[in-house]
């Protein structure tokens, strides 16, 4: 098996260390799909970590919970552990050492800033490089994937975008409602959909239709396929071969050289069988290797978002 630097874009491990208090450990914890032990086992080079707000909180308390859950990431993940490397700028995905894994901030709905572009601001700042508009539902930038009303992005929206471009910082797509999703990529420099799937093979209103995906492929884009189950099969046990028809079909609709992985391990509850924690990637690549060719499979890993990622 070829050593292949795989590059995860999305995992909720945060969100645990934040609900837990620091109870659990980054180093090994059996709760956590991605720790430390398991990227090294599943030999993840690069692993982006979500900052998540549950849907029910109040949002006076939001951005302080994005705040505490930067502080695990600097903590728990990064203080802990000096092998783990922080992502700050594009070009610090070439300067990793062997024995190094890079470890970028991500925030997963604007909600945490509410109006206030300065408090997105201050999470660059902090180094959040990949922006999601909302998670779902409705919110003061966009609306989300099971919004009924299926509007487009709001002047705010249009806004954050702006300061995305301004700023080299990635528009993720993925949970964004069809109508926002046609505005995001049009005012976006860098768009991605860092975990989604295709509609065509799991009716699923998180997943992209045909169209969303070849629009994202054109404008030169990245597609992550998602671990979660339910959005890779409507019924039944789900295995890494039905994740892999998700890839197929996007290959057939011309993205081979623009797709890559997105886990959403520690936010998805039920596990593809023999692809439950980090420390399982491989099993997923070495499926891959059976179908195309190394080159391929290695772009899969990561290597066609080191090819597309900002510069």
């Amino acid at each position: 098996m070829p050593g292949m630097d795989i590059i995860d874009l999305h995992c909720d491990a945060l969100l645990k260390l934040w609900e837990r208090q620091g109870e659990i450990s980054f180093a090994d914890a059996e709760e956590l799909d991605v720790n430390k032990r398991r990227l090294v086992q599943g030999r993840v080079k690069v692993q982006c970590f979500a900052i998540y707000t549950p849907a029910d909180m109040k949002a006076e308390q939001r951005f302080q919970a994005a705040l505490d859950q930067i502080h695990h990431f600097y903590a728990d993940v990064l203080g802990k552990h000096p092998e783990m490397r922080q992502i700050r700028e594009w070009s610090d995905f070439d300067n990793l050492e062997d024995g190094q894994i890079g470890a970028m901030l991500t925030l997963e709905g604007v909600e945490p800033i509410g109006n206030d572009l300065q408090k997105l601001h201050i999470l660059y700042q902090l180094g959040v490089r990949s922006v999601g508009l909302t998670w779902n539902y409705a919110n003061l930038a966009a609306d989300g994937a099971l919004e009924p009303r299926n509007a487009g992005l709001t002047a705010f929206g249009k806004e954050i975008v702006r300061f995305h471009n301004e700023h080299k910082m990635l528009t993720d797509v993925s949970h964004l409602g069809e109508a926002s999703f046609w505005d995001a990529l049009e005012a976006a420099n860098y768009p991605i959909a860092s975990h989604s799937n295709a509609k065509a093979c799991c009716d699923n209103p998180r997943n992209l239709s045909d169209e969303q995906a070849k629009a994202l492929f054109a404008k030169g884009a990245m597609v992550h396929v998602v671990y979660c189950p339910m959005f890779i099969k409507e019924k039944g046990e789900v295995t890494i071969a039905d994740l892999i028809r998700h890839i197929d079909h996007f290959c057939s609709l011309g993205g081979v050289r623009q797709l890559g992985l997105g886990s959403d391990f520690d936010g998805i509850t039920t596990k593809v069988v023999g692809l439950e924690h980090a420390g399982m990637t491989y099993n997923l690549l070495n499926e891959l290797l059976k179908r195309y060719s190394e080159e391929e499979v290695r772009g899969f890993a990561g290597g066609n978002f080191l090819r597309c990622r900002p510069v």
